[in-house]
């Protein structure tokens, strides 16, 4: 794995990603190309004046979402069912793909609110990146067909604001990523709970930085948990 302290730099080298963990669910993700994307977009990525290309907001909540997008922005792509049914996207950018797949979220007073989430997916280098986004229930079969083999997923380990960490360790397992990138954890508790759950089948790596490279070829034989630092661009 390669890290880096700055995410603002040039980009990965050809055939390679760069993800880079900035806050809560927000990670980054650019191509060899030039291209951006930043998930679970709440209207701020730090420091920079850096435009994405494409963003996504998973679940329309305060810390994962923003009413008012850089209208510089060219790709909004919102995950939930705002009453026009559940979105549906297929984004082709070329070096970029971006798709996603609808879960329910919890509503208020203990109800289902339909099609409140997405999984996006990011399919780059010739990897399938996946992220969680607020997951509140284990996929079905049709959720987990739709979403294919993930070779690299950002997982959600709060441990209750969206599932129990047994529950979200059954979800990565089934995925079979080679590589997890824990994020939501808040003060890190939970944080380390979920590592030393998943210390036995799996590695785990921890970054000093927010930031890592990945191919298909580098991608590790072991399946590995890699722990990022966020930080805000600078």
């Amino acid at each position: 794995f390669g890290n880096s302290e700055l995410a603002m730099q040039p980009g990965p080298a050809e055939g390679r990603v760069r993800l880079s963990f900035l806050h809560h669910a927000t990670f980054l993700i650019e191509t060899p190309g030039g291209l951006s994307a930043a998930t679970d977009y709440a209207g701020f990525l730090g420091a920079v004046d850096h435009v994405p290309d494409v963003v996504t907001m998973n679940n329309a909540h305060r810390t994962h979402w923003t009413p008012a997008p850089d209208p510089r922005i060219a790709h909004v792509l919102r995950g939930w069912d705002a009453g026009a049914g559940p979105p549906a996207h297929l984004l082709d950018l070329g070096e970029m793909l971006v798709r996603n797949v609808t879960t329910d979220v919890r509503g208020p007073g203990g109800g289902v609110r339909r099609d409140g989430n997405s999984i996006f997916v990011f399919e780059v280098a010739g990897l399938c990146i996946g992220h969680l986004g607020h997951l509140h229930h284990e996929p079905d079969a049709g959720q987990y067909a739709a979403l294919g083999r993930l070779d690299v997923v950002m997982a959600p380990v709060d441990g209750g604001f969206t599932m129990d960490l047994a529950a979200m360790m059954r979800v990565i397992a089934r995925l079979r990523s080679s590589v997890v990138l824990p994020m939501h954890w808040f003060s890190g508790h939970s944080l380390e709970r979920f590592l030393v759950g998943m210390a036995g089948e799996y590695e785990v790596v921890r970054l000093e930085g927010n930031s890592i490279e990945l191919s298909r070829r580098d991608l590790p034989a072991r399946p590995t948990v890699v722990v990022l630092m966020p930080e805000f661009l600078r």
